[in-house]
């Protein structure tokens, strides 16, 4: 019914973003896009929600908001070097080149997609993510990029049925992953698990949420048939295996700013040490490279007391990582903004691969990180349980009428805790939970 509902609201709003991707969208529709996410309470949010290390724990290292900001900065230098790379002469008779200058992103447009690719994360991370999902399994599953195109077509605040109301390129440029969660959700144990101390079987596959089935449908609208069942194909791996360029150009921005920003932070806070890095990246990269014949130049500068000294070898790391991107053609598809693709040269991305598995062994993983995530999972499990229980009491009065007249109330309640910050969920979790704290005058 919801679907239905949806669908006729979609058709019977008249504006530019109703047109098919034969044309790119004006850059005026990409500056409206990405005013509205840049002005929305969901990306205001992120500047309390987990990037890496927990919130409070220091005021420098990065948040999710931070990291959206860099990685809008990434992605646009990337674009204004692919559009230098392929601005040739117009009398040039290549004609695959001029067709990419004309599919390239504008600043705003790549800017849109990159500021929002991370709103519908939830507090504490992937282990918010995990415990979400844990009691969504049932009912069209939960995943932070599927959240994401949830928030803006339906749950922000411009427009009551269609949300952040984004152009269908931008909204293109968010499907990181354009399958259902129905059709990609294989878990390694078959029912939920009667204890909560370790939910990692309940981790989701990445997809879009099964209540977004009509969304997907107009953002796919008017494209050829045959793109739309490759697009939505599924691989021998159980996952999705096409994304859009604009997409394509987001996910580098976000691992290069992932295996680069998120490691100026862990040398900047001495998580990591110079023997590690000389043991698990220096010997592992590729020999006669660019980066071994730099090796001495790192080491030294990446682990100088200094902060220009380390800012200046991340600043090197991004400069080599964005000329080394250039665009590739798929052949099984015809819609230009599926068919081409932004891909970094294998050198270049088997650095930033180590890079990422260096920053993911010796920060993400340690012990003392998972101890912080593993108790935000808890508490999100415990909202979610007592809210469930009790919604007329401690559901917000206008949640609580979404509540009552959805069909699936489940996901209303994990639409209000996903887009709580770490510090408003555990605020919650103490007004509920311990007898010492909590006033009649805390806002819900």
């Amino acid at each position: 019914m919801e679907v239905k509902m949806w669908q006729e609201r979609r058709s019977n709003n008249q504006k530019a973003e109703a047109k098919p991707f034969n044309t790119s969208n004006s850059d005026s529709e990409a500056q409206r896009d990405r005013a509205r996410i840049l002005h929305s309470a969901s990306f205001r949010r992120l500047q309390s929600k987990t990037q890496v290390l927990g919130i409070g724990e220091s005021d420098f290292y990065r948040t999710r908001l931070t990291h959206s900001l860099e990685v809008a900065q990434i992605g646009s230098g990337i674009c204004e070097k692919l559009r230098e790379n392929y601005a040739v002469n117009q009398r040039d008779s290549q004609a695959d080149k001029p067709t990419y200058l004309e599919w390239i992103p504008s600043l705003c447009q790549i800017e849109a997609i990159c500021l929002a690719h991370d709103i519908g994360h939830p507090p504490f991370g992937h282990g918010g993510e995990v415990a979400l999902n844990y009691y969504m399994k049932e009912h069209g599953g939960f995943e932070g990029n599927g959240q994401t195109l949830r928030i803006v077509t339906k749950l922000g605040e411009y427009k009551p049925n269609f949300g952040i109301d984004v152009t269908r390129r931008t909204a293109l440029g968010l499907l990181k992953y354009p399958v259902l969660h129905k059709e990609v959700a294989n878990y390694a144990v078959t029912t939920t698990p009667a204890s909560k101390i370790n939910i990692d079987a309940m981790k989701p596959p990445k997809c879009i949420l099964d209540d977004e089935e009509a969304v997907l449908e107009w953002i796919l609208e008017g494209l050829p048939t045959s793109d739309k069942q490759q697009l939505r194909s599924i691989g021998a791996n159980g996952k999705s295996q096409f994304k859009g360029f604009d997409t394509s150009i987001m996910e580098l921005a976000d691992d290069i700013s992932y295996g680069v920003h998120d490691l100026e932070d862990a040398l900047a806070l001495k998580l990591v040490t110079e023997r590690q890095w000389t043991e698990e990246v220096s010997a592992k990269a590729s020999s006669n490279s660019w980066f071994t014949e730099q090796e001495t130049f790192f080491k030294e500068k990446l682990f100088s007391e200094y902060s220009t000294d380390r800012k200046h070898a991340i600043s090197k790391l991004i400069a080599y990582f964005i000329p080394k991107i250039s665009i590739e053609t798929l052949d099984n598809f015809e819609t230009p903004l599926l068919k081409y693709q932004a891909v970094m040269e294998p050198q270049a991305l088997a650095l930033l691969t180590l890079l990422k598995k260096f920053v993911f062994k010796n920060v993400i993983e340690r012990p003392e990180l998972q101890t912080l995530e593993y108790k935000g999972q808890q508490m999100i499990l415990s909202l979610f349980e007592v809210l469930e229980a009790n919604p007329k009491r401690l559901l917000p009065t206008l949640t609580y009428e979404l509540y009552q007249s959805a069909d699936n109330k489940k996901r209303i309640i994990c639409d209000y805790i996903s887009g709580m910050t770490d510090s408003y969920a555990t605020k919650l979790y103490h007004k509920l939970f311990s007898p010492d704290i909590g006033s009649i005058f805390d806002r819900m």
